[in-house]
């Protein structure tokens, strides 16, 4: 403490010069503490965020299993002749109401050509 040993006539520089140092040392630890609180709050923050992420995609997965078991269940032979019967009021044909057609042979096929082909399928 150069300032205390020239006594009562020591200036305001050399008092802001021995000063300075440690100023400038408080300051630079003050930034620091700062920065590091809000890089905390920082990762603190997307933590939540992250933790949210992933219980939204843990319901997404149980939701889309969900309706792929809705979905297997309403493609079920069952399912579907009880809704037509109930729901849409439709009955298998009565016998003999339903004519099977013959195909075309494969021979009348190829003498038909390939635009008779391409049309047909």
């Amino acid at each position: 403490m150069r300032f205390l040993a020239r006594g009562r006539g020591a200036s305001l520089s050399a008092i802001v010069l021995n000063l300075l140092p440690w100023a400038l040392l408080s300051g630079l630890f003050v930034a620091v503490g700062v920065m590091h609180v809000a890089s905390r709050v920082l990762v603190v923050d997307l933590g939540y965020k992250l933790s949210k992420l992933e219980q939204e995609g843990r319901d997404l997965t149980r939701e889309h299993d969900r309706l792929k078991l809705e979905l297997a269940t309403q493609r079920s032979p069952a399912l579907l002749e009880k809704v037509a019967r109930e729901k849409l009021k439709m009955a298998p044909p009565p016998a003999g109401a339903v004519f099977t057609v013959p195909g075309p042979s494969p021979h009348t096929a190829d003498r038909a050509g390939p635009h008779t082909r391409e049309q047909g399928g």
